[in-house]
């Protein structure tokens, strides 16, 4: 299966998805509309929506309702992504200005907002009390997340374990609600339910890590941010945590003052130190385990083309240069 394959399948899906979002996005604040169009149509891999699609069409779900179910999620991750500009200060997302750089902060805190409400609107109208459950438990363990990532800015004593607790919660979690979710709505056997549950919890953590890693073995180009953001924003990633472990003292000594007083004026160094640590190669391998450990999960999901498309893209979140 090609890359972009696990697209292909769901084609006819994603279109009607599309074709939702522009709806819902509608609004009798012009500025509200503005704004929400704006950060929806920088695109991205929408790969939240697209595992909603693959694992309910992989356990027999072909309806409106999971179309509507992944605009739902699709918003979910979009409002966080307004929030988290804000909280980041970033100034650059996809390759373009942040909404909050364009428009500030107020604005697209309340935006957020509004598409936050919208999501839940649209949940309501699926009428499934567990889908609902599961989705609000996410949102709030996606908050619990981001403020425990807050709560470590510029803490060099932060280990991997508290890590990998940020990174479950604020990022894995959406990518775990979504197949769980679309299981749930269509009915499937708990097993499958849970095992497509596990399976978005292991490919998020995976997809974390590789963004983690490309934070230094990319560029922002290609892809769309800028470079050691993380490290700036003084933010102990992974590979920053483990050359502070497993570097020398003079490597673990320069990633630490790095940490601490933010900043990259020395990233090259840092770079180089992260690099010769052996901290790139350690996450790039915990990612594939990762990545391996989601594809195990679908053992018990029935042989079609979606569930080898969802094989297909826990590859690809490992192999992705973006």
């Amino acid at each position: 299966m090609q890359p972009q394959a696990f697209y292909q399948i769901v084609a006819e899906d994603f279109a009607a998805v599309d074709s939702l979002i522009k709806q819902q996005l509608s609004s009798r604040i012009p500025l509200v509309e503005k704004i929400g169009d704006y950060i929806i149509s920088a695109g991205g891999k929408r790969l939240r929506p697209l595992l909603v699609l693959l694992a309910g069409n992989a356990v027999g779900k072909q309806d409106d309702d999971l179309r509507l179910l992944a605009a739902v999620i699709e918003f979910l991750h979009t409002s966080t992504l307004l929030h988290d500009d804000v909280v980041d200060k970033s100034d650059l997302r996809r390759g373009r200005s942040t909404a909050n750089a364009k428009w500030g902060n107020a604005p697209s805190v309340l935006v957020g907002d509004f598409l936050y409400a919208r999501s839940f609107e649209m949940m309501v109208r699926l009428g499934s009390l567990p889908v609902m459950e599961i989705i609000s438990q996410a949102t709030r363990v996606i908050a619990e997340g981001e403020v425990l990532q807050l709560t470590k800015v510029r803490d060099a004593s932060t280990t991997e374990a508290t890590y990998m607790e940020v990174i479950r919660g604020k990022t894995a979690m959406l990518f775990e609600a979504s197949p769980h979710s679309a299981a749930v709505l269509a009915g499937a056997p708990v097993e499958q339910a849970e095992t497509l549950r596990t399976y978005g919890d292991n490919l998020g953590i995976a997809f974390q890590l590789v963004d983690d890693l490309l934070d230094y073995r990319g560029d922002a180009e290609t892809l769309g941010k800028n470079v050691g953001d993380d490290l700036a924003e003084g933010k102990p990633t992974l590979p920053l945590i483990v050359t502070m472990r497993e570097g020398t003292t003079e490597q673990a000594t320069l990633v630490r003052k790095a940490m601490q007083q933010g900043g990259i004026e020395d990233l090259a160094e840092i770079s180089a130190a992260v690099e010769a640590s052996g901290a790139l190669d350690y996450t790039a391998q915990l990612a594939q385990d990762y990545a391996q450990r989601a594809i195990a999960c679908l053992d018990c999901i029935p042989a079609s083309g979606y569930r080898d498309a969802l094989i297909e893209l826990a590859k690809f979140a490992v192999a992705r240069s973006t």
